[in-house]
């Protein structure tokens, strides 16, 4: 049943409300609309820079910045409301990093090609995945994935996370040849106001405190309104740019041809590998995942993730999928699609209100990220540290998300070493016949892959 079937149904359901709680089961996951509210808030606020670093990294390519922040939000009120309403989970969607930059610099600046045949790229694989998923391909090869290497990816992404928090509250930085980072000037003042953001955000956590995560945000954004160092919005209210000049703007024929075809194995893979790897991590950080380390269901937001890159490329933006800074709102104590909604709706909100709604500065949400990194630690205690086939591509799958800075690296690394551990060590027929294929796959990703 649809919810606009619940919505409308006779059954005896006294209240609109009591039909909403009903359709998201919120009595199953012991959760409440003000909880879901506080998450989807929560999520919102730690993924809202997308609206403003989306656009400009694709201005490298050509692609207007007003037209482009139009359509980085409307794909986001898409794949988002398309989570909350028919896959029913937690996960906000939205343009992925990483993604970006190749259609940018690599595909566009490197290769040569146009912003649209870029864009052809991402509809052309929007449309196999959807084909791919509807027929059940993408549902057999998750379950073929064993399950050490699934909580690996909720153990990398969330260290991945607390990497990134770590940069945006401006402890680490860029360092020397042989020490790829080092300690910042922690003595700067934005830094001081980031490490007391940290500190009141970690004592409301310690004391249960609902909405700590939010609320660390919202003084630690204050603080920086009070100090000078955001400004305070000449606006409130804007009308959003137009999407025209950019909007069904892809150009499939000069896709099809076979130089081409490099670049949309390369899209195809980095979507399946980094749509995988967050949806299992987040599950199972919000305990989604059953008995057998399964997402139930998992074809629904596989094909939400698939309809969302679609629409991102008729919108003129690029591969869409879920966001790893859901696991914020998780934290949150997010568990249904209504998290999902309230994110989609303040996504809405950021058509009109953009000036207000992006003031929270990275130093705000950085340390968020890293507490939500700590919490994702816990899927280590699920790892087999007995059998070494097992541990070390999960290790490795870990290690490289970080070092590499790129998920997708490590995921694949992850599913080409288990294979060869098992194909070497005499234990092949534990290999199920899907991880087979995710290692091809990931071997011609390794192939396509722009080296530097």
């Amino acid at each position: 049943m649809t919810l606009y079937d619940y919505l409308v149904s006779e059954e005896p359901v006294t209240t609109t409300c009591e039909r909403m709680q009903s359709y998201f089961n919120f009595e199953k996951h012991g959760t409440s609309y003000r909880q879901e509210t506080l998450a989807g808030i929560t999520t919102f606020f730690t993924l809202s820079y997308i609206i403003i670093v989306n656009p400009a990294i694709l201005a490298a390519a050509g692609i207007p910045k007003d037209a482009s922040m139009t359509a980085t939000i409307l794909t986001s009120i898409f794949g988002t409301l398309l989570m909350g309403v028919y896959a029913k989970r937690p996960f906000a969607v939205a343009p992925y990093m990483g993604e970006n930059a190749f259609i940018a610099y690599t595909v566009v600046h490197t290769l040569g090609y146009s912003w649209q045949t870029a864009m052809a790229a991402i509809f052309i694989s929007g449309v196999l995945f959807t084909f791919i998923t509807l027929g059940g391909l993408r549902q057999w090869l998750a379950k073929a994935i064993p399950g050490t290497l699934k909580h690996s990816f909720s153990v990398g992404i969330g260290l991945f996370l607390a990497f990134l928090g770590l940069n945006d509250m401006g402890l680490i930085t860029l360092g020397v040849p042989g020490a790829p980072v080092q300690l910042a000037n922690i003595a700067k003042l934005p830094v001081l106001l980031s490490l007391g953001g940290f500190l009141i955000t970690a004592v409301l956590l310690i004391q249960r405190v609902k909405g700590a995560i939010l609320a660390g945000m919202a003084v630690t954004t204050a603080a920086f309104l009070l100090t000078g160092l955001v400004p305070v919005p000449a606006t409130v209210f804007s009308m959003p740019p137009s999407i025209e000049p950019i909007f069904m703007k892809i150009n499939i024929q000069g896709a099809l041809t076979w130089g081409f075809a490099g670049v949309i194995t390369s899209v195809l893979v980095m979507d399946f590998v980094d749509t995988m790897g967050t949806l299992f991590g987040l599950s199972s950080r919000a305990n989604l995942l059953d008995d057998e380390d399964n997402l139930p269901e998992i074809e629904k937001p596989m094909l939400v993730d698939a309809l969302s890159t679609i629409a991102a490329s008729l919108f003129g933006t690029t591969t869409a999928g879920v966001y790893i800074e859901s696991a914020a709102g998780i934290e949150q104590g997010g568990k249904t699609g209504f998290t999902a909604l309230v994110v989609a709706a303040l996504f809405a909100l950021a058509l009109f209100f953009a000036p207000i709604l992006t003031i929270v500065p990275p130093y705000a949400y950085g340390p968020a990220l890293v507490l939500v990194g700590m919490f994702m630690m816990q899927s280590v205690t699920k790892f087999n540290f007995d059998d070494y086939s097992e541990l070390l591509p999960a290790f490795l799958t870990i290690v490289l998300m970080i070092f590499t800075f790129n998920i997708g690296v490590g995921i694949t690394a992850g599913f080409i070493a288990y294979v060869v551990l098992k194909l070497f060590t005499g234990r092949v027929r534990e290999v199920r016949s899907g991880m087979w294929i995710l290692a091809v796959l990931s071997f011609t990703f390794y192939l396509f892959y722009p080296y530097h």
